[in-house]
């Protein structure tokens, strides 16, 4: 069995908030054993199909090794709820919120639900009448959906997904809304709404309409008629200025997401986004996701010549037939907390698989992230598992049927997919700390850093174990260089690193905005839901800046945008170094201190 490797860090993730424990709340399983719980659970459900206990046995065997090898990992509610007989296998879900108060409070009684049992929830407020409208069953006016969001937020602050994260919501508004300016400006105060993420729906005629300096038509969300005019422009500039305050709003095209609504008419368009972002859903439709390490497909070596050679593209394909398989049976094994979610969820059985350690990868391969042949690697390895993922739901298809909505989808008159959807690009952060790699499609966030807020009242401090190694072999290494990074210094300031090393090892801060959002459109032109992708800008950017990456990624064929300004948040969820006034500090006076499994380890001195 090939040694997992799993780092200290993840093992203290895991025993607090993955492993099984006993009523006073100490683990009861280890690493193995959490995931052989979860390979055996999923592929219990071959025997809803009539499968042998042979073929049982060996998709068993095959969903074990692939998540101890760390080349696969399913989203956290998976992990954590599998096998338990509690709580839901999916991370994604969107609620509808329909025009009245019978309506809107089943969608916070829904979300809260979701949440209870491990989801995290995403909803449009496109239909909710603007603020002062009448109400003619009460002759008094409306409050608007700012309110309504409010307390959809009020009610996810009094959940713990699934006793263990805190709610995550998502909110999405049509850029026609006539409340769209104070949509737009009403995270403008840090905290306030603090569980949910906004964006902005925009189309290709509002965007047009930006390039032009035109006006364009607000819509009455009742009647479906214009109520008045706004610039397409400004509002425009209003989201930049948004996005460089705090990085709220993002944008989401909608028009381009709906381009790969193969669902058909009958059950209305993609309105909204579970809470990161990439899964554009229906109402009532949930998917569960999961992650391939591509890294984990290259030598730990490679020695020069063709990249395409240092890939094991039979291993590869071997995990992603599996991955799409394990996917599909976890639909059938879920728990789903209300019957319309369970209902939407089968019919159209979407499952989202998707890619982490990108950038680890590159490194192997000795490719800058920033580079066109970076590219190049991302646009062959996203092509490949989307030839092997559709043929593996093909093979599904035809083996234990199409999803029940395929009589009504634009499929019907070519391909029997089981899977309306098959791939997604998802953060991975918890799930890339377990691997020990980066995260989706990230490149490096930084050589050292901290994770704030993933375990209740502690911190961990990371440094890139490869950068570590090759600093080491290639006579570099030094305490002062460690320091320099720990504090948040730059690889790129250093006189004393060949430029080779700062060329591969390049971090999210030292690329470009144009680079960023180029890799991301490259991935997505074979991914047919969402990719969840940080357009990360030093601190100094302008909001011309950002004007320019909202509309590459809208140019380049992205099916939404999340930008972030470094520092322009009080509370960081990634952190480079020590923050001012909670430097621990060695008896030698290093800052490295890594938190492992309760013990302070000092990288500098031991």
């Amino acid at each position: 069995m090939i040694d997992t490797r799993i780092s200290e860090q993840a093992e203290t993730i895991l025993a607090h908030r993955y492993f099984l424990k006993d009523t006073n709340g100490n683990p009861i399983e280890n690493t193995s054993e959490l995931f052989w719980r979860v390979a055996k659970a999923i592929a219990n459900v071959e025997l809803q199909y009539e499968a042998l206990e042979s073929e049982r046995t060996l998709l068993e065997q095959n969903f074990f090794e692939m998540m101890w090898n760390l080349e696969f990992l399913p989203n956290s509610p998976t992990l954590m709820n599998a096998g338990t007989a509690q709580g839901t296998l999916s991370a994604c879900f969107v609620l509808p919120l329909e025009d009245s108060m019978e309506q809107i409070m089943k969608s916070a009684t829904d979300a809260a639900m979701v949440q209870k049992f491990g989801g995290g929830t995403g909803f449009s407020l496109s239909k909710i009448r603007p603020k002062g409208a009448m109400i003619q069953s009460t002759h008094g006016v409306a409050c608007g959906p700012i309110e309504v969001l409010k307390t959809l937020s009020r009610v996810s602050s009094m959940i713990t997904q699934g006793g263990k994260r805190d709610g995550a919501n998502m909110a999405v508004m049509s850029v026609r809304h006539p409340d769209i300016l104070s949509f737009i400006d009403c995270k403008k105060e840090e905290g306030e709404i603090h569980n949910f993420n906004i964006s902005v729906a925009v189309d290709t005629a509002f965007m047009n309409s930006v390039k032009l300096g035109q006006d364009y038509a607000v819509n009455d969300p009742k009647t479906g008629f214009p109520s008045g005019t706004l610039n397409a422009r400004e509002v425009f500039l209003k989201i930049v200025q948004g996005a460089w305050r705090n990085g709220e709003p993002g944008m989401v095209f909608l028009d381009r997401i709906n381009i790969d609504n193969k669902v058909g008419e009958e059950y209305g368009d993609m309105i909204a986004t579970n809470p990161c972002g990439e899964q554009p859903l229906l109402g009532y439709e949930s998917c569960n996701l999961g992650s391939i390490n591509v890294a984990k497909f290259v030598p730990s070596k490679f020695y020069g010549g063709a990249w395409e050679e240092a890939i094991n593209w039979a291993r590869l394909q071997h995990v992603i037939r599996n991955a799409i398989h394990f996917l599909d049976n976890v639909i059938d094994a879920n728990d789903y907390s209300i019957p319309e979610i369970k209902e939407m969820t089968r019919a159209t059985r979407k499952i989202g698989l998707g890619v982490m350690g990108f950038a680890d990868l590159l490194i192997k391969l000795r490719i800058p992230y920033n580079s066109e042949k970076a590219r190049e690697v991302g646009d062959e390895i996203m092509r490949f598992i989307n030839q092997v993922a559709s043929v593996k739901s093909l093979e599904l298809g035809a083996l234990r049927g199409t999803f029940p909505a395929w009589e009504q989808s634009s499929y019907k008159i070519q391909e029997n997919y089981r899977n309306a959807c098959r791939l997604t690009v998802a953060p991975t952060g918890t799930i890339s700390m377990i691997a020990g790699c980066a995260s989706g499609i990230e490149p490096l966030f930084a050589l050292a850093w901290r994770k704030q807020n993933i375990l209740e009242g502690q911190t961990l401090l990371y440094l890139n174990q490869e950068f570590e190694k090759d600093a080491e072999e290639n006579g570099f290494y030094s305490e002062d260089l460690m320091l320099h990074l720990a504090s948040g210094g730059s690889l790129q300031d250093r006189d004393d690193v060949p430029d080779w090393v700062k060329d591969v090892y390049v971090t999210a801060q030292d690329i470009a905005p144009e680079d960023h959002v180029l890799m991301q459109a490259k991935f997505q032109q074979y991914v047919d839901a969402g990719i969840s992708k940080t357009i990360n800008f030093a601190s100094e950017a302008t909001l011309e800046d950002v004007f320019v990456a909202y509309m590459t990624a809208w140019e380049t064929g992205c099916k939404g945008i999340t930008v972030y300004r470094n520092g322009s948040r009080e509370n960081e969820v990634l952190v480079t170094g020590h923050l001012e006034g909670e430097i621990t500090r060695c008896n030698c006076e290093s800052p490295l201190i890594v938190q492992e499994s309760g013990c302070e380890t000092c990288k500098v001195c031991g």
